[in-house]
């Protein structure tokens, strides 16, 4: 565990700044001991390193918060796009460089800069199109905009101890299905436990239809990125899930 003094020696982050990122909801500690000391865990390290990716990228404070609180964040995922994006970051920084190179040898009379060379190295549209398709992603996945809007706004109101209490239910079913694994998808006590994951969506993020539930089944083995992170629970529970999902959405079809 690490003061709030501590934190901002470790990560460069000043003390001020992770007052306001505790005051806006966006990093808090998981502890505040008897003497009113703010003490900070490796996740919350783990999350401001998130934060400071995002920030430099240029994603407003607001943004980052939504991102990281959605319920299928990914870390994983989200490297490999801050990756993908900090390449493009280095691709233009090269050629600023070798943009005041050329500059400096026309001042010195060895070559001749054209206008448009002059200029080409300030365009930011590869950065900022790998950014949009980022930003973009949590509304594409879900494929309902009604359902994104309520997710964001149900979202936008949790606390940290919401969060935890969401999180602990949801485990809390994933944990009983994984443990139904030997027994067939259409299963009653199966069939219960997955009828208690669609409620927990509605309940915390927004009204589950049958086909966005569905759907969601299907992007568990469709997008290896779920796939990799459900099987973290154990090999093959992505798989088991959706066509439990499936069967759940059959039977309530044919009542």
């Amino acid at each position: 565990m690490f003061k709030v003094k501590e934190m901002a020696e470790m990560t460069g982050v000043s003390v001020r700044t992770l007052h306001h990122y505790d005051h806006i909801d966006l990093l808090s500690p998981s502890h505040v001991s008897e003497k009113g000391y703010r003490l900070y865990s490796e996740k919350e390290l783990a999350r401001l390193q998130q934060i400071l990716f995002f920030k430099e990228m240029d994603f407003s404070l607001k943004r980052i918060k939504e991102i990281l609180e959605d319920p299928y964040f990914d870390e994983a995922v989200a490297l490999q796009r801050h990756r993908e994006i900090l390449r493009e970051k280095k691709k233009r920084l090269e050629r600023l460089i070798q943009s005041v190179d050329q500059t400096l040898q026309s001042l010195e009379g060895e070559d001749h800069m054209g206008n448009e060379d002059r200029f080409r190295p300030f365009d930011k549209s590869e950065i900022e199109a790998h950014q949009k398709k980022y930003e973009k992603e949590v509304e594409e996945r879900w494929g309902d905009t009604d359902a994104y809007q309520q997710s964001k706004q149900k979202a936008s109101q949790y606390t940290k101890e919401d969060w935890e209490k969401i999180q602990q239910e949801g485990d809390e079913i994933d944990r009983e299905l994984v443990k139904l694994m030997d027994r067939d998808p259409s299963d009653p006590d199966v069939q219960h436990l997955i009828d208690r994951k669609r409620q927990h969506i509605t309940d915390y993020f927004y009204k589950c239809s049958l086909d966005i539930f569905r759907g969601l089944g299907d992007m568990y083995v469709n997008d290896p990125r779920f796939t990799k992170n459900i099987d973290k629970w154990k090999e093959g529970y992505a798989e088991f899930l959706s066509k439990a999902m499936h069967a759940y959405c059959d039977q309530k079809k044919e009542i």
